[in-house]
């Protein structure tokens, strides 16, 4: 049975070592990119209201963590300023100006397909004060992104390039909170 443990920044950063495992198995990335995904998962940690879901069975065999979203974070000015250029202020402002900011929801692929993910993105999101929550996904027919749509996010933003970047993105956002899971 897995079990759901929302933790804080201190205990998410214990698990690090476990995380970024995770990270990659579910997404396997180049092995030089994983030091920079440890710091980039390490300063998110520090960052306003950050909230972890740990998925334990009973070693962790998923994560999912975001915080409030601010000025001065990377994802957030460049993902806002983007919004705004297409969309418009208001908007900008309606899906951003108070946000929880999903920035990773991983399980190990050994344990894909079983409502883990689904339920810690319901875990992550409950009983948040922020009127919105925002990510980004790639933008192709993927399991994470029918997944992202299922819980109630729709798309604000598609064929997004990060900066440096090469792949698309969806930038997906939901109004909090999120309707009840079904089943």
């Amino acid at each position: 049975m897995i079990q759901l443990r929302r933790v804080g920044p201190d205990r998410f950063v214990a698990a690090l070592d476990t995380v970024l495992t995770i990270y990659a198995a579910a997404m396997r990335p180049p092995p030089d990119q994983l030091p920079g995904r440890l710091a980039i998962m390490r300063n998110h940690a520090t960052y306003p209201d950050f909230v972890c879901m740990l998925a334990e069975a009973p070693e962790i065999v998923g994560f999912a963590y975001g915080f409030h979203g601010t000025p001065g974070q990377w994802w957030h000015d460049v993902v806002r300023r983007a919004l705004r250029d297409r969309a418009g202020d208001r908007i900008a402002e309606q899906w951003f100006g108070d946000a929880l900011e999903i920035a990773e929801v991983h399980v190990h692929p050994d344990h894909q397909g079983k409502g883990i993910g689904r339920r810690m993105i319901h875990g992550l999101c409950e009983g948040r004060g922020e009127r919105t929550a925002v990510l980004s996904t790639h933008d192709a027919p993927t399991a994470a992104r029918h997944l992202y749509r299922d819980v109630g996010f729709a798309d604000l933003m598609t064929q997004f390039v990060f900066p440096g970047g090469y792949e698309d993105y969806a930038i997906a956002g939901a109004a909090l909170p999120l309707p009840p899971p079904v089943g």
